[in-house]
């Protein structure tokens, strides 16, 4: 079982504006200064195009045309200047926007002395400041189109803005005639700086991105301790799906429960929720500290600490055979594994070194709330409860239970209390427990 709870997450709306742009270039020599030459003359004739009156963005799911250039819109009839933001939902639930190019192939191709170069563009905005990338719908501004319309001006300058960081990715990273697509991905970093965007160059792993992770972390006044800027941080927005088909931070959805001068101490990040029957894979009766262990694993990787998949049962159970926990013939087998065979597998598998806390009957968990508490301040991850069947006074915890075996359903998840608050009815008053306590490695 794990202790979980929320995360940080971006509160305003996000305008976002994504689409492609043709980077086409001639090239009547190999000499690398001249291809330098023309790639900025190119990238250079784009930032003029975003600025031109020809250029046109649409707001996705929605009747909303904007020249943003020319200060020209066109709306349903439904819509008028004195719309409010609150009435506007009916034609637009999530603030997206395409730029009107082009849509050739997203490749890079260098064949003798041409060069064709497809970029996605994905940008938003903050009304602060126009390098940054989110923009937060303020509570006071009531005129919908008015707002869209002056967002969308300043959209154009961030737009250009990219296109300048994306030529100086092209550029630094050329190897001869060889270049490196420039992808932007949007990170969300703790107040005040919220969405930003970075541009990275494609096929380039995070392990040779390190120099420039650290002036960003520099730039923003970071802690030079937590991997902020690696790919696997990138903000997800919330209409999107996770490809996995796996359920993140399923208690978002909860409602905290109240206790007088009560504290809500916070996981930091995102997880997948994993439990029994998943990935065809049947370990009911058996497999739930291997799915907390996976749930754990997925906080690792989706924090930007290990680049290594989830592992599955087989090669969490070849970990412990190889570490000398377990005989070979473990491997394959339905064998429990509790809380210190979990944090054997985090060394073993993601180099993740853990704590124990060890509690000889469940009474006594109301007495580490406040050891818990700091975890979760100063570490952040998941905490994996491993031992008897889990009672505190005025403790709640908020339990992912691994034991479900349904499908991926959030409503039935959380009604059914597969995750939920559980108070002192839950833990058998007399049974031990080891708890498993994940450190953060020091990395950026």
């Amino acid at each position: 079982m794990v202790f979980v709870d929320s995360h940080p997450s971006y509160t305003g709306t996000i305008l976002r504006v994504r689409g492609p742009l043709e980077l086409k270039c001639r090239l009547d020599s190999t000499e690398v200064s001249q291809i330098q030459k023309v790639i900025s003359g190119t990238f250079e004739t784009l930032r003029s195009q975003v600025k031109s009156e020809s250029c046109v963005l649409t707001v996705c799911d929605s009747p909303v045309v904007i020249w943003p250039n020319k200060g020209v819109k066109a709306t349903p009839d439904e819509i008028t200047p004195d719309t409010l933001c609150e009435e506007i939902h009916q034609w637009i639930h999530v603030i997206n926007l395409r730029l009107m190019m082009e849509k050739p192939e997203f490749k890079l191709l260098i064949k003798l002395h041409k060069l064709s170069l497809s970029v996605l563009i994905n940008l938003s905005l903050t009304h602060h400041h126009t390098h940054y990338s989110s923009v937060k719908l303020l509570s006071h501004c009531k005129r919908f189109v008015f707002w869209c319309c002056s967002a969308c001006e300043r959209l154009v300058e961030a737009l250009a803005h990219q296109l300048c960081e994306m030529e100086k990715v092209t550029l630094q990273h050329m190897k001869g005639t060889s270049l490196l697509v420039p992808e932007p991905f949007h990170f969300l970093l703790p107040e005040p700086a919220g969405l930003v965007t970075v541009v990275y160059p494609a096929g380039v792993p995070d392990s040779q991105l390190e120099t420039q992770r650290k002036e960003l972390h520099q730039q923003f006044e970071l802690p030079d301790d937590r991997p902020y800027f690696r790919r696997a941080n990138a903000y997800h927005f919330p209409n999107e799906p996770y490809r996995d088909g796996y359920l993140r931070n399923p208690h978002l959805v909860l409602t905290h429960p109240t206790l007088d001068d009560g504290k809500v101490y916070l996981v930091q990040g995102i997880y997948s929720y994993h439990h029994y029957m998943q990935d065809r894979m049947d370990d009911n009766g058996w497999g739930c500290a291997y799915r907390s262990l996976q749930t754990i694993c997925s906080w690792f990787q989706q924090q930007g600490y290990v680049e290594r998949p989830v592992p599955t049962h087989r090669e969490i159970q070849q970990a412990l055979v190889d570490v000398g926990d377990k005989q070979p013939s473990f491997v394959g087998s339905r064998q429990w594994i509790g809380s210190i065979e979990v944090q054997a597998v985090l060394n073993q598998l993601l180099g993740v070194t853990s704590k124990i806390m060890f509690v000889s009957q469940g009474s006594e968990l109301a007495s580490k709330g406040r050891e818990l508490a700091n975890h979760f301040l100063t570490e952040g991850t998941p905490v994996m409860i491993g031992g008897g069947v889990l009672t505190t006074g005025q403790i709640r915890y908020l339990i992912l239970d691994p034991h479900y075996t349904g499908a991926e359903d959030l409503q039935v998840i959380t009604d059914k209390g597969w995750c939920g608050w559980k108070g002192p009815d839950f833990w058998d008053q007399t049974a031990y427990y080891n708890l498993c306590l994940p450190q953060r490695p020091k990395m950026t």
